[in-house]
């Protein structure tokens, strides 16, 4: 059995506010320690489980925040930039985890809350519903087949995600109070969760269903601020505002490649 652990940082036990997420943040190495320390609680949960082969695909920032001399040994980890294959691996996946994701943009009281980039970007719709980053990747997931079966975060987050995977299993290592501010577990209560949550959700994979939506799919992004008309270099994506710029393809990875890269 393969677990997929796909890894974001904001909702990384311990983490409350950005001085733990940015490189040039006074506690990044915390943040970057928090991140690996929770990998491995997950990581044993899946063996614990049964599974036979874990991937771990760090995907906060450009990929290089996990201490990778610190991973279990019996985990591969995918760090760094990976060109338009975001998850490598990912072949012969029976599940995947979402370990540390944060809500989507213009969540009240959750920590770190954005879309992709809170810099740029203000909201994206999927099919004219508004979508954060788990459910724009269990929706890629979803179009292998692949069920979500676990998330990993705040309690906004986990919200976010059942509305979207109702059977989906949860652990919440913290309330979020702000932005910048959170409640947490202990270090030793949140890994214990973790870890007990991942052998509850490898023992449900399968009740779970992969997230699945109609088919073409348009995904629209709505920017901070206007974009130059030079933003768009495809004939299929198109302006609907000067801050609004849609596409209509195939496949919701399809339509995430047109707007984003």
């Amino acid at each position: 059995m393969k677990i997929y652990i796909c890894t974001d940082m904001e909702g990384i036990s311990g983490v409350v506010s950005s001085d733990f997420v940015l490189p040039d943040g006074r506690y990044f190495q915390d943040g970057r320690r928090y991140l690996t320390d929770d990998m491995n609680a997950c990581v044993k949960g899946c063996f614990d489980a049964g599974a036979t082969e874990v991937v771990i695909r760090d995907g906060h920032g450009a990929g290089n925040s996990a201490h990778w001399d610190k991973i279990d040994d019996r985990a591969t980890i995918i760090q760094g930039n990976t060109g338009r294959e975001r998850y490598p691996l990912m072949k012969g996946t029976d599940a995947v985890i979402m370990l540390g994701y944060h809500a989507m943009a213009g969540t009240t009281q959750s920590v770190l809350e954005h879309t992709f980039s809170s810099a740029a970007i203000q909201n994206l719709w999927l099919n004219d519903k508004l979508i954060g980053e788990f459910g724009i990747d269990a929706a890629i997931f979803g179009e292998l087949g692949i069920p979500s079966i676990l998330v990993t975060g705040d309690d906004k987050t986990c919200m976010e995600a059942v509305a979207l995977v109702p059977d989906i299993v949860q652990a919440r290592v913290k309330v979020g109070y702000s932005t910048q501010g959170a409640v947490s577990l202990s270090r030793s209560r949140a890994h214990a969760l973790i870890h007990e949550k991942t052998v509850e959700a490898i023992g449900k994979i399968r009740k779970i269903k992969p997230l699945t939506v109609p088919h073409p799919v348009t995904l629209r992004r709505e920017a901070m601020e206007r974009q130059p008309p030079t933003l768009t270099h495809s004939s299929e994506v198109k302006y609907v505002s000067a801050r609004v710029v849609e596409t209509t393809a195939p496949t919701v990875e399809e339509a995430f490649w047109r707007l984003f890269f």
